[in-house]
Formats: C-alpha cells, sequence, structure tokens
C-alpha cells in the first residue's frame, strides 16, 4: 500500500504543529500489519489527546491516507479503528482544535503505557 503525503491538514492556521507530519506518517505501518504481534508488544507510535477533555487516542497502524489502528481511552478503553480526518476536524469552544498530538510522546510498547480507568 502506498502512503499518500498531504501537505496541508484540516485546522493547520489554528495549530502550530502538524498533527500527523511526515517522519510519524512514515513510521505507522500499514493497517494490519502488525496484526501477528501481540497486543503488549504492539509500538504506538503517535498519541493524540483532547486538551478540554478526557480521550486519549494511541496510533499504531495507520492505512496512509484516513484511518488509524490503535488505542483509545475514553468512556471505555478499547482496540480499535478511528479516523484522522475525524480529529483533525474536531472543534470545540466555538471553532477552538479539540484534538492535539503529543508533541513529547516517543513510540513506546502498549506494555510500557500507563494505564489509566475511564472516567463517566
Amino acid at each position: 500500500m502506498t502512503k499518500t503525503t498531504r501537505t496541508t491538514e484540516p485546522q493547520e492556521g489554528l495549530r502550530r504543529h502538524k498533527l500527523l507530519p511526515v517522519d510519524i506518517r512514515k513510521a505507522l505501518p500499514d493497517i494490519g500489519q502488525t496484526e501477528s504481534v501481540e497486543l503488549d508488544e504492539k509500538v504506538i507510535q503517535v498519541k493524540y489527546f483532547t486538551p478540554f477533555g478526557n480521550w486519549t487516542w494511541y496510533a499504531i497502524e495507520f492505512d496512509g491516507d484516513d484511518v488509524f489502528f490503535g488505542y483509545v481511552e475514553g468512556f471505555e478503553c478499547e482496540w480499535g479503528y478511528f479516523s484522522f480526518s475525524e480529529l483533525a476536524n474536531a472543534e470545540a469552544f466555538g471553532g477552538v482544535p479539540a484534538v492535539e498530538r503529543d508533541c513529547f510522546f516517543e513510540p513506546i510498547k502498549f506494555a510500557d503505557l500507563p494505564k489509566r480507568e475511564p472516567t463517566y
């Protein structure tokens, strides 16, 4: 599968960083590529979060266009697929971007990720 390279992102002018820079995009395996890897051994490549809430998305794989596979902490903590475009376009408080990338996050195995309980 060929990974595309977008040059702009939704709401790019409102953030001081890219949500999916080229180096992170290239580091993300294709969807299904880590299927044979045990969950605890999967490597989280990028972390997204809501600064105004209690949601976090950890991306492990990417389809090269819009779909991530990873772990989500929100109302529930679960593995699944989530959309880059939905994260990038989410707004709070009259147009402020609702989702940010943790610019200080370093790739980590899922087993080494500090766990937290979901809040309701």
